[in-house]
Protein backbone atom coordinates (compact mmCIF):
# COMPACT_ATOMS: atom_id res chain seq x y z
CA UNK A 1 0.00 0.00 0.00
CA UNK A 2 1.76 3.39 -0.97
CA UNK A 3 -1.21 5.89 -2.06
CA UNK A 4 -2.34 7.84 0.60
CA UNK A 5 -5.69 7.67 1.77
CA UNK A 6 -7.99 9.54 3.94
CA UNK A 7 -10.32 7.53 6.23
CA UNK A 8 -14.40 7.48 4.58
CA UNK A 9 -14.75 7.84 8.35
CA UNK A 10 -13.61 9.14 11.80
CA UNK A 11 -11.11 6.79 13.37
CA UNK A 12 -13.09 6.84 16.11
CA UNK A 13 -15.65 5.16 14.44
CA UNK A 14 -13.40 3.04 12.48
CA UNK A 15 -11.98 1.54 15.32
CA UNK A 16 -15.02 0.71 16.85
CA UNK A 17 -16.48 -0.18 13.75
CA UNK A 18 -13.21 -2.74 13.11
CA UNK A 19 -13.68 -4.04 16.20
CA UNK A 20 -17.20 -5.35 16.45
CA UNK A 21 -16.66 -6.75 13.07
CA UNK A 22 -14.12 -8.65 15.05
CA UNK A 23 -16.66 -9.05 17.59
CA UNK A 24 -19.15 -10.64 15.43
CA UNK A 25 -16.61 -13.18 14.69
CA UNK A 26 -16.52 -14.71 18.04
CA UNK A 27 -19.75 -14.28 19.37
CA UNK A 28 -19.33 -17.37 22.15
CA UNK A 29 -16.49 -15.46 24.38
CA UNK A 30 -16.29 -11.83 25.35
CA UNK A 31 -13.97 -10.00 23.51
CA UNK A 32 -10.47 -8.67 25.55
CA UNK A 33 -9.55 -5.59 24.72
CA UNK A 34 -6.71 -3.05 25.78
CA UNK A 35 -7.15 0.18 25.65
CA UNK A 36 -3.68 1.45 25.57
CA UNK A 37 -3.43 5.40 25.96
CA UNK A 38 -6.45 5.33 28.75
CA UNK A 39 -5.59 8.43 29.95
CA UNK A 40 -6.61 10.61 27.21
CA UNK A 41 -9.52 10.52 24.75
CA UNK A 42 -12.65 7.26 24.50
CA UNK A 43 -12.61 3.81 24.08
CA UNK A 44 -14.14 1.47 21.57
CA UNK A 45 -17.72 1.37 21.32
CA UNK A 46 -18.71 -2.04 21.03
CA UNK A 47 -22.01 -1.51 21.82
CA UNK A 48 -24.21 -4.60 23.18
CA UNK A 49 -21.32 -6.88 22.17
CA UNK A 50 -19.71 -8.77 25.33
CA UNK A 51 -16.59 -7.67 25.73
CA UNK A 52 -14.18 -6.33 29.07
CA UNK A 53 -11.82 -3.32 28.76
CA UNK A 54 -8.64 -3.20 30.50
CA UNK A 55 -6.29 0.14 30.26
CA UNK A 56 -2.74 0.97 30.36
CA UNK A 57 -0.60 4.21 30.39
CA UNK A 58 1.60 6.09 31.43
CA UNK A 59 1.48 7.60 35.21
CA UNK A 60 1.20 11.61 35.34
CA UNK A 61 -1.71 13.64 37.33
CA UNK A 62 -3.77 14.04 34.63
CA UNK A 63 -3.51 10.49 32.67
CA UNK A 64 -4.54 9.45 36.17
CA UNK A 65 -7.48 11.84 36.69
CA UNK A 66 -8.94 10.78 33.45
CA UNK A 67 -8.09 6.76 33.63
CA UNK A 68 -9.98 7.20 37.47
CA UNK A 69 -12.74 8.90 35.58
CA UNK A 70 -13.69 6.36 33.06
CA UNK A 71 -16.99 3.96 33.22
CA UNK A 72 -15.79 1.77 30.30
CA UNK A 73 -12.41 0.14 32.07
CA UNK A 74 -12.51 -3.11 34.14
CA UNK A 75 -9.38 -2.76 35.81
CA UNK A 76 -6.37 -0.25 34.51
CA UNK A 77 -2.49 -0.04 35.05
CA UNK A 78 -0.05 2.89 34.95
CA UNK A 79 3.20 3.19 34.83
CA UNK A 80 6.22 1.90 32.56
CA UNK A 81 4.36 0.66 29.91
CA UNK A 82 7.55 -1.43 29.14
CA UNK A 83 6.90 -2.96 32.86
CA UNK A 84 3.04 -2.89 33.41
CA UNK A 85 1.25 -6.07 33.52
CA UNK A 86 -0.07 -7.15 29.71
CA UNK A 87 0.04 -10.96 30.27
CA UNK A 88 1.02 -12.75 26.94
CA UNK A 89 -2.06 -13.42 24.23
CA UNK A 90 -4.64 -12.34 26.76
CA UNK A 91 -5.96 -9.71 24.27
CA UNK A 92 -7.69 -9.51 20.97
CA UNK A 93 -7.98 -6.11 20.43
CA UNK A 94 -5.61 -3.36 21.55
CA UNK A 95 -6.62 0.01 20.92
CA UNK A 96 -3.67 2.37 20.79
CA UNK A 97 -4.61 5.92 20.00
CA UNK A 98 -2.13 8.76 20.18
CA UNK A 99 -0.11 7.32 22.32
CA UNK A 100 3.12 5.38 20.55
CA UNK A 101 4.04 9.05 19.70
CA UNK A 102 4.25 10.29 22.80
CA UNK A 103 6.18 7.42 24.53
CA UNK A 104 10.02 6.93 25.18
CA UNK A 105 11.47 3.33 23.42
CA UNK A 106 8.41 2.71 21.41
CA UNK A 107 9.41 -0.19 19.62
CA UNK A 108 9.86 -1.85 22.71
CA UNK A 109 6.33 -0.82 23.70
CA UNK A 110 4.83 -2.27 20.16
CA UNK A 111 6.65 -5.56 21.29
CA UNK A 112 4.68 -5.81 24.20
CA UNK A 113 1.67 -5.36 22.85
CA UNK A 114 2.20 -7.41 20.07
CA UNK A 115 2.78 -10.09 22.40
CA UNK A 116 -0.18 -9.42 24.42
CA UNK A 117 -2.54 -9.94 21.28
CA UNK A 118 -4.24 -13.30 20.73
CA UNK A 119 -3.31 -14.58 17.12
CA UNK A 120 -5.54 -12.67 14.56
CA UNK A 121 -5.93 -10.52 16.84
CA UNK A 122 -6.23 -6.34 15.96
CA UNK A 123 -4.09 -3.66 16.84
CA UNK A 124 -5.48 -0.09 16.22
CA UNK A 125 -3.16 2.79 15.70
CA UNK A 126 -3.24 6.67 15.46
CA UNK A 127 -0.22 8.33 15.90
CA UNK A 128 1.30 11.91 14.75
CA UNK A 129 3.57 11.36 11.96
CA UNK A 130 7.79 12.10 12.59
CA UNK A 131 7.69 11.92 8.70
CA UNK A 132 5.54 14.57 7.93
CA UNK A 133 6.07 18.38 7.62
CA UNK A 134 3.93 18.98 11.07
CA UNK A 135 5.91 16.33 12.71
CA UNK A 136 9.20 18.15 12.03
CA UNK A 137 7.48 21.77 12.64
CA UNK A 138 6.09 20.06 16.01
CA UNK A 139 9.04 18.70 17.07
CA UNK A 140 11.08 22.01 16.70
CA UNK A 141 8.70 23.97 18.29
CA UNK A 142 9.32 25.56 21.68
CA UNK A 143 7.29 24.27 24.67
CA UNK A 144 6.06 27.32 25.14
CA UNK A 145 4.68 28.04 22.16
CA UNK A 146 3.55 23.94 21.18
CA UNK A 147 1.28 24.94 24.19
CA UNK A 148 -0.12 27.76 23.57
CA UNK A 149 -0.97 26.41 19.88
CA UNK A 150 -2.46 23.25 21.06
CA UNK A 151 -4.15 24.66 24.48
CA UNK A 152 -4.98 28.28 23.84
CA UNK A 153 -6.42 28.40 19.80
CA UNK A 154 -7.99 24.71 19.76
CA UNK A 155 -11.20 24.52 19.40
CA UNK A 156 -13.13 22.63 22.04
CA UNK A 157 -16.40 20.75 20.22
CA UNK A 158 -19.21 19.04 22.39
CA UNK A 159 -18.75 15.79 22.61
CA UNK A 160 -15.44 15.82 21.77
CA UNK A 161 -12.21 13.95 24.07
CA UNK A 162 -11.21 16.55 26.95
CA UNK A 163 -8.51 18.53 25.06
CA UNK A 164 -5.35 17.52 23.09
CA UNK A 165 -3.67 14.41 23.27
CA UNK A 166 -0.38 14.99 25.35
CA UNK A 167 2.77 16.31 23.56
CA UNK A 168 4.48 14.20 20.97
CA UNK A 169 8.24 13.15 21.65
CA UNK A 170 8.00 10.88 18.44
CA UNK A 171 10.50 8.14 18.77
CA UNK A 172 11.86 6.33 15.42
CA UNK A 173 8.99 4.26 14.66
CA UNK A 174 6.20 6.71 15.22
CA UNK A 175 5.90 7.37 11.57
CA UNK A 176 4.38 6.31 8.88
CA UNK A 177 7.37 4.32 6.78
CA UNK A 178 8.23 3.28 10.90
CA UNK A 179 5.15 1.41 11.60
CA UNK A 180 5.05 -0.24 8.24
CA UNK A 181 9.17 -1.14 8.81
CA UNK A 182 8.05 -2.40 12.11
CA UNK A 183 4.92 -4.53 10.87
CA UNK A 184 7.14 -5.97 8.26
CA UNK A 185 9.75 -7.06 10.48
CA UNK A 186 7.34 -8.42 13.22
CA UNK A 187 5.10 -10.46 10.71
CA UNK A 188 1.86 -8.35 10.92
CA UNK A 189 -0.48 -7.24 8.40
CA UNK A 190 -1.33 -3.81 7.46
CA UNK A 191 -4.72 -4.36 6.64
CA UNK A 192 -6.02 -0.11 6.33
CA UNK A 193 -3.95 2.85 6.48
CA UNK A 194 -5.23 6.13 6.69
CA UNK A 195 -3.48 9.74 6.79
CA UNK A 196 -5.38 12.81 8.47
CA UNK A 197 -5.07 16.22 9.20
CA UNK A 198 -6.93 16.85 12.46
CA UNK A 199 -4.23 18.11 14.64
CA UNK A 200 -3.67 20.62 12.17
CA UNK A 201 -7.28 21.76 11.94
CA UNK A 202 -7.34 21.26 16.00
CA UNK A 203 -4.71 24.77 15.68
CA UNK A 204 -7.98 26.74 14.76
CA UNK A 205 -7.33 30.41 13.47
CA UNK A 206 -3.56 29.11 13.79
CA UNK A 207 -3.86 26.21 11.08
CA UNK A 208 -3.70 28.43 8.04
CA UNK A 209 -0.35 30.02 8.87
CA UNK A 210 0.91 26.50 10.29
CA UNK A 211 -0.10 24.76 6.75
CA UNK A 212 1.55 27.52 4.84
CA UNK A 213 4.57 26.58 6.51
CA UNK A 214 4.19 23.35 6.35
CA UNK A 215 3.52 23.48 2.86
CA UNK A 216 6.89 25.49 2.24
CA UNK A 217 8.48 22.76 4.44
CA UNK A 218 7.62 19.80 2.17
CA UNK A 219 8.57 22.21 -0.44
CA UNK A 220 12.26 22.60 0.45
CA UNK A 221 12.20 19.00 1.36
CA UNK A 222 12.05 18.21 -2.21
CA UNK A 223 8.74 15.72 -1.36
CA UNK A 224 10.82 13.95 1.50
CA UNK A 225 7.98 15.51 4.25
CA UNK A 226 4.50 15.60 3.54
CA UNK A 227 2.38 18.74 3.88
CA UNK A 228 -0.84 17.05 3.26
CA UNK A 229 -1.29 15.21 6.83
CA UNK A 230 -0.09 15.46 10.40
CA UNK A 231 -1.33 11.62 11.91
CA UNK A 232 -1.64 8.51 10.29
CA UNK A 233 -4.11 5.08 11.77
CA UNK A 234 -3.44 1.81 10.64
CA UNK A 235 -5.78 -0.93 11.30
CA UNK A 236 -2.93 -4.13 11.50
CA UNK A 237 -3.88 -7.88 12.05
CA UNK A 238 -1.62 -10.30 13.58
CA UNK A 239 -1.63 -13.63 11.73
CA UNK A 240 -2.88 -16.62 13.30
CA UNK A 241 0.01 -18.19 11.46
CA UNK A 242 3.45 -17.42 13.32
CA UNK A 243 5.44 -18.29 10.30
CA UNK A 244 3.27 -16.00 8.68
CA UNK A 245 4.83 -13.04 6.88
CA UNK A 246 4.84 -9.79 5.55
CA UNK A 247 6.47 -9.67 1.83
Amino acid sequence: MTELRTSPVSDGDLFSERARRYALQKPLSPVHVLEAGCGWGQGLDLGTLDHRSTGVDMDTPALRAHTASRADLETWHLGDLRTVPMPPRAYDVVHAPYLIDRVPQAELVLDRFVAALRPGGLLLLRLRDRGSAFGLLDRGMPPWLRDRLLTGLAPRRRGAAPGPPPPALYDEVASRQGIRWYCAMRGLVVAEEYVSRERLAALGPASGPVSLLCRVMAACSRGRLSAGHSEVTFVIRKPESRFARVI
